[in-house]
């Protein structure tokens, strides 16, 4: 290629690099990002990055968060993960710069596959990657989200490739978009681009039957489906790692059949359905995609010193506190529980997205609008129940994913993307200029009468009243003044979208007259994205939200109540009670805590906590071998206590306690002496078992060392003794050997470790052997070989039939 025909996408590459670090203008000096998951993670991750550091090996367990439980959620490195090293090799800018980056670059080649000229490419990348959403999602560090994002676009360039029957290039594209996707570890968002695909799929599949091609769409469709299992394929370690531990998790289905309180459990597949709607889109709320902020912006707003609320505050106790409480108002007013910021598209591509309605045609256009309107309605939750109900009802895999609202992702992807193919039929010469005329007279009077619509019908109908007003009660008047200020916003930001259309529809119609030359019209058009999105952006998202490199990477201190404990070098666990164990990572990056921080749990072990610990059953914690508490004292300070009557690593009992069910196994722990009795559910015993012993009252069972994945013991008895280890019970990797052979071990008290122990002096082994590693890369391996095997043999076949073509024609 001539370096001519190069140069547009050199450009575009830098252009692309700049507009990333630009933004994110403080990763150059070396600052990073804020974000709260991602300090829970540092918490959560910290034994798991130190063992990798000290072992140059992963540990797949860790026993620092929730007792002890599986990596693969948390933090995880697998053999033979080429695909990381493509991942690593493509997001080489800082954090988060890194990731929009990829939005850029990912959607620029979606542009490409299109057909798109480089120069609207750019536009489409911009307006993409600077969407609200996609740069909000950083501040609570949804970066996982965002990685899986980024590659959407990449996965829509290899199928459509594949749709225009460039089968290998969109093979080898698909596959390896697919891998990456998988990799980026947000299993949801690929969940909602499936939906994307598959209503893609089904108007490629009309089209086809209607112009009896079917055979060929079956073709394009085997291609695209050995792509996606490739790519699948070679991400086998985490998934099968990952898929083993969802049953195990919050996620996966309880065995009890009663609540805590001790009524009847209703049964359900997934996630309950309140927690999964808890984030509804209202369909009002619907306006902010294009009118920033329609409903009062995010959650707290900061409000000028112009403002009613500030005004009134002014009068009332001076500027200095108006200047303060002015800078954190309660201006949202929709139902969700709380959110960063509107997920605002932008004026300007909303309105090209209208265009692309009145001037693009084909099979493209029902796509794309379609997949819209289907993302739009399922996010508006429980304020759609009928569809809602259906797909968490019928829908496989819906009920087991939370906050719907984020389905709106797929009018993220869609609505640019029409929106660029419509400038592309705008500045086509193919294309008349009376259907152009036409078709943005009818998008502008659309577009711009359903933001009047839009700003009419809140004022008519909505009462302004947020969920949180309350906060407000004390100064009279002031909820007025709030209210006041949030009509105040649907205005002025009514009018700034309606400016932004008329400025755009501006720019198409001197195009059309000739006034202003295509190039030209592009840049201000650029320009006009840029400075609609960027606006918006940095009202949530700005150089304030950056700390020094040292604070982020090291973001916990600890406290005399920390450092008090860390003076005891035995092996034990700590319960953080100055904030909620189940929601604190914290505690996690010092000691080895009975809490942690993870959407995905596991499940037995929080309904212990839910079931015992909640309710103070100091026999449950004394089990966990929870040595220390860190409570608040008189000064609201973290202060250590310690617990004696903790049992220590492991202990023999007097008996063993056969139960039926998984309810009487909870049920036996509220009155247990877990010091001298344990319980076992016999169903999940695999042979019968009377556990039948004398008890030894000379022997005794001790931890020779700790290490994350082994745990070493010495004991002495004179007879058979039955012994409880306060690690987490967990059987697809926990392996357990005497003097080197494999013994049976079971699972006791809910969630702990038992065994039968011989007599006599012997050492007792605890591995972490997890065989899902093992047979996922194995499957990781082959996955890899066949997309190169294919790909090379699929352009060997081609290469000897042109050959052949070519021979024959001569």
């Amino acid at each position: 290629m001539k370096p001519k025909k190069i140069l547009p996408y050199v450009i575009a590459i830098v252009l692309f690099i700049v507009a990333s670090l630009l933004y994110f203008h403080p990763v150059l000096k070396g600052q990073k990002l804020s974000q709260s998951d991602i300090t829970q993670f540092t918490g959560m991750a910290k034994e798991i990055v130190d063992y990798r550091a000290e072992n140059d090996s992963e540990p797949y367990w860790t026993g620092a968060s929730f007792s002890g439980m599986p990596a693969y959620q948390i933090s995880a490195y697998y053999p033979y993960d080429f695909v990381r090293s493509l991942d690593k090799l493509l997001r080489f800018l800082p954090r988060p710069a890194d990731y929009t980056f990829l939005y850029f670059l990912s959607f620029f080649i979606l542009m490409l596959a299109l057909k798109v000229k480089w120069r609207l490419a750019i536009l489409g990348a911009l307006a993409f990657g600077f969407s609200t959403y996609l740069i909000i999602i950083f501040i609570p560090g949804h970066n996982s989200k965002a990685h899986a994002i980024a590659y959407m676009p990449l996965i829509l360039a290899g199928v459509l490739l594949v749709f225009r029957r460039k089968f290998v290039l969109g093979f080898i594209v698909t596959g390896l978009a697919m891998a990456l996707e998988i990799f980026a570890n947000h299993i949801q968002m690929t969940y909602y681009l499936g939906f994307c695909l598959l209503i893609l799929g089904i108007v490629e599949l009309i089209h086809a039957i209607k112009e009896d091609k079917l055979s060929t769409f079956i073709k394009q469709a085997a291609v695209i489906i050995a792509a996606v299992i490739l790519g699948i394929g070679a991400n086998a370690p985490r998934l099968m790692a990952m898929k083993e531990y969802t049953d195990y998790s919050t996620r996966g289905k309880s065995e009890l059949t009663i609540n805590a309180d001790g009524s009847k459990k209703v049964e359900k597949q997934g996630l309950d359905k309140n927690y999964i709607t808890q984030y509804s889109y209202a369909k009002l709320e619907t306006f902010n995609l294009f009118i920033p902020r329609y409903m009062g912006g995010g959650t707290v707003e900061e409000l000028g010193n112009d403002s009613n609320f500030y005004q009134l505050i002014e009068k009332t106790a001076g500027k200095k506190v108006a200047n303060d409480y002015s800078k954190s108002v309660l201006t949202y007013w929709g139902d969700q529980p709380i959110i960063e910021a509107p997920a605002y598209i932008g004026a300007v591509i909303f309105f090209l997205f209208f265009l692309g309605i009145f001037l693009v045609k084909g099979k493209l256009k029902q796509w794309l609008i379609a997949a819209t309107v289907f993302s739009i309605l399922l996010s508006w939750g429980r304020n759609f129940e009928i569809l809602t109900n259906i797909f968490i009802d019928y829908v496989p895999l819906y009920n087991k994913f939370r906050a719907v609202s984020s389905i709106q992702i797929i009018a993220e992807l869609c609505v640019p993307i029409l929106g660029v193919l419509a400038l592309k039929q705008f500045f086509s010469k193919e294309v008349s200029n009376k259907e152009k005329k036409k078709a943005l007279e009818n998008a502008f009077f659309t577009f711009a009468g359903l933001i009047v619509f839009g700003y009419l019908l809140a004022q008519s109908f909505s009462t302004f009243e947020g969920l949180r007003d309350s906060n407000y009660n004390e100064l009279p008047g002031l909820i007025d003044a709030v209210i006041a200020d949030r009509k105040s916003m649907l205005l002025v930001d009514s009018i700034r979208s309606i400016i932004f259309v008329i400025l755009t529809a501006g720019i198409l119609r001197f195009t059309l007259k000739d006034k202003l030359k295509k190039q030209y019209a592009i840049i201000a058009l650029v320009v006009f994205i840029l400075v609609d999105l960027l606006s918006v952006d940095k009202r949530y998202v700005n150089e304030s939200d950056f700390k020094s490199s040292r604070k982020v990477e090291k973001p916990f201190i600890a406290t005399n109540a920390d450092k008090q404990i860390l003076k005891d070098t035995s092996h034990y666990r700590v319960a953080n009670f100055t904030i909620d164990p189940m929601q604190d990572g914290s505690t996690s990056y010092f000691h080895q805590s009975i809490g942690g921080y993870h959407a995905a749990k596991m499940g037995r072990y929080k309904e212990l906590f839910d079931y015992q610990i909640a309710k103070n059953n100091m026999r449950v914690l004394n089990m966990l071998n929870t040595k220390y508490f860190i409570v608040a004292n008189q000064n609201n300070q973290p202060q250590a206590q310690l617990n004696q009557d903790a049992f220590g690593n492991a202990w023999f009992v007097n008996n063993v306690v056969l139960v039926d069910s998984a309810d009487k196994e909870m049920n036996a722990l509220d009155t247990l002496n877990t010091k001298t009795a344990a319980v076992i559910d016999r169903s999940k015993l695999e042979e019968s078992n009377s556990f039948n012993f004398e008890k030894d009252s000379t022997a005794n069972i001790s931890l020779e060392s700790y290490d994350v994945t082994k745990l070493t013991y010495n004991s002495k008895t004179q007879k058979e003794q039955f012994a409880v280890f306060s690690e987490i019970y967990y059987k697809d990797g926990w392996n357990a050997y005497v003097d080197g052979e494999l013994t049976p071990h079971y699972r006791v008290n809910y969630v702990l470790r038992g065994m039968i122990i011989p007599a006599g002096e012997h050492q007792i082994v605890f591995k972490f052997e997890p065989k899902v590693i093992q047979k996922g890369s194995l499957v990781s391996l082959i996955s890899y070989g066949l997309l190169i095997a294919i790909t090379i043999g699929w352009l060997f076949y081609d290469d000897r039939k042109k050959k052949k073509t070519t021979l024959n024609v001569q």
